[in-house]
């Protein structure tokens, strides 16, 4: 069944996604789409994620980060969870 909705393009050339379509295509806040043309036709999806798309989302600390200290961070966090799982405790 075709569900035809109608919005207002803004002065910015703007428009509100419809709570109803934000909801069918899974949308969140910040949220990419992909807009496609497609024979005269616009089809409206979400963007597909890729690893540009995950390091947009990323806010940059600002600073050179200690790799090390990191890593070495994670992999005891990492250890202290494996020793709970065998122990039981």
């Amino acid at each position: 069944m075709m569900k035809e909705i109608t919005t207002t393009l803004t002065q910015r050339s703007q428009v509100t996604v419809p709570a109803e379509v934000v909801r069918l295509l899974g949308l969140k806040p910040r949220g990419r789409v992909v807009f496609t043309i497609d024979d005269g036709k616009v089809y409206l999806a979400p963007a597909p994620f890729t690893l540009e798309s995950a390091y947009r989302s990323v806010r940059h600390s600002g600073g050179p980060a200690d790799w090390e200290s990191v890593i070495r961070s994670v992999k005891d966090a990492k250890a202290e969870e494996t020793v709970r799982e065998v122990t039981g405790g």
